[in-house]
């Protein structure tokens, strides 16, 4: 990938929907950053999702895209939570090299009630369940899966805890998602979704200034040993002060926030990763999937004389002809 260092007054800035690699040599910090915007609104948009359902899923679309684009080979990358609270589902996942697509499931009822009672924070909404993240290389590839259960904490600090637990990385993840209240052209009221993030993690050259005690329950050593690299402990602090807004902002560039935070240190950036909404759905996978039915599955499933499904991601409806499903 090609290098830049960070002058702002050169810098060509990446812009919206595009991955940005970094490296602060200094910490010994690698990461990526993101805005989402036109994407992002598309995603949201077409399921027109209540307020906080749309939140708790950009923040998964964001952290899917940060880890996604970090794929050195044609796979897929989901994160999917599943939990008892009034948002049951959230799906996102990224298809190499580019495609990202995400979809959430709520109850209309118990989401109404936990709005009017105040229920609102991400693991009031997800409730007790898991996070997993799974890693798809393709045919003839075992898929890989990491799980870790969501314990009452908020996406970014349960993915912190997911690296901690499986990969024995000390990571920092930040996430912020916002609504933009604007006028059109025509001095119309407009509506948009924007979202940001962040990942950083410590990567020193020496293997042992990574050791850290395990998680309870773990599979790493469980000896003591010292958490708090001078290092590590300075980059998480920086990381720490960054807001919400500061993810979010149009006006406030990924490159811009990220010399914020490391310029004393030296930051590098890398060519950035275009990601775009893009469903990997079509007649012909839908038409296989249903063709794996039963003679009486194909029979319930039909209406006025059609079979009929709907992509959960991109709510493109797929229409079939009973005769397309006869026996041979």
């Amino acid at each position: 990938m090609a290098e830049a260092t960070v002058e702002l007054n050169d810098l060509h800035f990446a812009g919206d929907d595009r991955v940005i690699p970094f490296q602060v040599e200094g910490l010994d910090v690698r990461g990526r950053a993101v805005q989402l915007g036109p994407l992002l609104n598309t995603i949201l948009g077409r399921h027109d999702y209540p307020a906080p359902v749309a939140r708790l899923l950009a923040e998964a679309v964001v952290l899917t895209a940060l880890l996604g684009t970090s794929l050195k080979f044609e796979g897929k990358f989901t994160v999917q939570t599943k939990g008892d609270g009034p948002v049951d589902l959230l799906v996102a996942d990224f298809s190499a090299p580019d495609a990202l697509r995400a979809y959430a499931r709520y109850d209309e009822h118990a989401l109404a009630a936990a709005v009017q009672d105040g229920r609102t924070s991400p693991p009031e909404l997800l409730g007790n369940g898991v996070l997993a993240f799974t890693i798809d290389q393709g045919r003839g590839m075992q898929p890989y899966q990491g799980i870790v259960p969501m314990d009452g904490s908020s996406l970014e600090e349960i993915a912190g805890v997911y690296f901690r637990q499986s990969e024995q990385i000390p990571t920092r993840v930040r996430l912020g998602v916002a609504e933009l209240f604007d006028r059109d052209e025509d001095g119309k009221p407009r509506h948009n979704w924007r979202a940001g993030g962040l990942i950083a993690q410590f990567l020193p050259q020496a293997p042992e200034r990574m050791r850290h005690p395990d998680l309870h329950g773990g599979d790493g050593d469980e000896r003591e040993t010292d958490l708090a690299d001078d290092t590590w402990s300075e980059a998480r602090s920086l990381v720490e002060t960054i807001d919400t807004d500061e993810l979010t902002d149009p006006q406030v560039a990924t490159e811009r926030l990220l010399y914020r935070l490391f310029h004393e240190r030296g930051v590098r950036v890398y060519d950035p990763q275009t990601v775009f909404d893009r469903c990997g759905c079509s007649r012909e996978k839908i038409k296989g999937v249903l063709s794996g039915f039963t003679a009486e599955e194909i029979e319930a499933s039909e209406e006025d004389g059609q079979i009929a499904v709907t992509c959960e991601f991109c709510s493109t409806t797929y229409r079939y002809e009973m005769a397309e499903f006869a026996p041979a």
